[in-house]
């Protein structure tokens, strides 16, 4: 039973008398245990929900519009506790944070829900063959962290006996046709060369299930101490990797009309080579995944530049942002500039001292650099920030607040949508 923490007014649970601090055992005969069982359960537009009040059970019938929501609020959105990663893998982030931080960037999350419904990615390591089962009847699409399919590597890389073994849970998802978008953090001398080859085949053999591959290459923080030895990225490692992936795309868009694999934009910067067309990324489908982010940017601040109008006032701006983007958006700028010589924006690379200058991209930069390194320069009228250096509620990574920062600059900040607008 899961406790019923809030009923919308005027809402089909409410009209049908359900209250708060009821507790929810069933609709329509489906016991709820989790939001996956409430969600598939509750489309239909006659429910018969079956509640729990002070020890008496209750069954109400409630009509609505098909897909209108019940107005059922829970105490977790999961309506359930969170599963938790229980892998080491020798490339993971979290491991690589400093001590000292807030508790929620240790977590380690590997929940095949959240991949449903928050889109990320989990290594299958904790699944059972009853959530596969769910997972095929539902009709989930899942994203899946693969890492390499040899067995053996596998278990070393998580760090988990189980890893290779579990390789079982994608190949029958495959079979049964399961949507899924799959992951390979790449590591140089693990799961490089020959074995991304035996991987990427390995993928290939369960299109159409498997839809897209991203291949990312694994962040190296100064905080890797008595950690795995990893070899970090050169541009000659990095570059080998994207001519390996562009000849299977090559491949695959003559036997499939689709690349589906793609590197990722930091691959392509540690390559120093430069990013691929807006059509090579195929409508994007691996974006949160940091493929074709600063494309999709580009394109979409140019389309907007050229249908922009002005009102002629003088204005000084700063976008403060990571290294990897820092050479696109100052040409975008000088672009702006060129079309509307009132407006100057300055754009001040900001290098990640917290992490370690092997860290370059925006979404890691915290207050305590861009404190540091924005303080004392002349910033105009506001500072512009990717909404991705800020979680949901304004705060840096480093637990500081947007607000804190904008009391030492002395400006408005500014967090901005990666669309080209402000």
């Amino acid at each position: 039973m899961i406790e019923i923490t809030d009923v919308a007014c005027g809402s089909p649970a409410a009209k049908a008398g359900i209250l708060a601090g009821d507790r929810l055992i069933a609709v329509n005969d489906t016991v709820i245990h989790d939001v996956l069982d409430y969600r598939f359960a509750v489309t239909e537009r006659l429910l018969a929900v079956r509640c729990d009040r002070g020890g008496e059970e209750y069954t109400v019938q409630v009509h609505k519009q098909e897909y209108e929501d019940l107005g059922l609020d829970f105490a977790s959105a999961l309506m359930d506790e969170k599963r938790t990663c229980g892998n080491h893998c020798i490339f993971c982030f979290i491991d690589q944070n400093p001590k000292g931080m807030r508790e929620t960037i240790y977590f380690k999350d590997d929940d095949a829900r959240l991949s449903f419904l928050q889109g990320s990615y989990i290594t299958l390591t904790n699944l059972t063959d009853e959530d596969v089962d769910r997972i095929i009847r539902m009709h989930m699409t899942v994203n899946v962290s693969v890492q390499t399919t040899d067995p053996l590597l596998r278990n070393k890389m998580l760090g988990n006996k189980k890893a290779g073994d579990s390789l079982r849970h994608l190949w029958r998802m495959a079979e049964a046709g399961v949507s899924m978008n799959c992951q390979i953090v790449l590591c140089p001398t693990w799961n490089d060369g020959d074995n991304l080859h035996k991987t990427l085949a390995d993928l290939f053999s369960m299109v159409p299930a498997v839809e897209s591959i991203a291949v990312v290459p694994f962040g190296m923080t100064k905080f890797r101490e008595h950690l795995c030895p990893i070899p970090a990225f050169t541009e000659e490692t990095a570059r080998a990797a994207v001519e390996q992936i562009e000849a299977v795309q090559r491949w695959s868009l003559e036997a499939n009309g689709s690349r589906i694999v793609y590197a990722s934009d930091e691959l392509y910067l540690l390559a120093n080579l430069p990013l691929p067309d807006d059509e090579a990324y195929e409508g994007y489908p691996q974006y949160e995944n940091g493929v074709g982010m600063l494309r999709y940017l580009m394109n979409e601040f140019y389309d907007a530049l050229e249908d922009a109008e002005y009102d002629g006032e003088a204005r000084f701006l700063t976008i403060a942002t990571g290294k990897a983007a820092a050479p696109f958006l100052d040409q975008m700028m000088r672009d702006l500039e060129a079309k509307f010589p009132q407006v100057h924006c300055q754009v001040i690379t900001i290098y990640n001292d917290f992490y370690g200058r092997t860290i370059t991209v925006a979404g890691l930069l915290t207050f305590q650099d861009l404190s540091a390194q924005l303080k004392g320069k002349e910033l105009g009228s506001a500072v512009l920030l990717t909404e991705t250096c800020l979680r949901h509620d304004d705060v840096f990574l480093d637990d500081k607040s947007r607000e804190d920062l904008e009391h030492v600059l002395g400006v408005p900040v500014i967090k901005c949508k990666v669309d080209g607008y402000v």
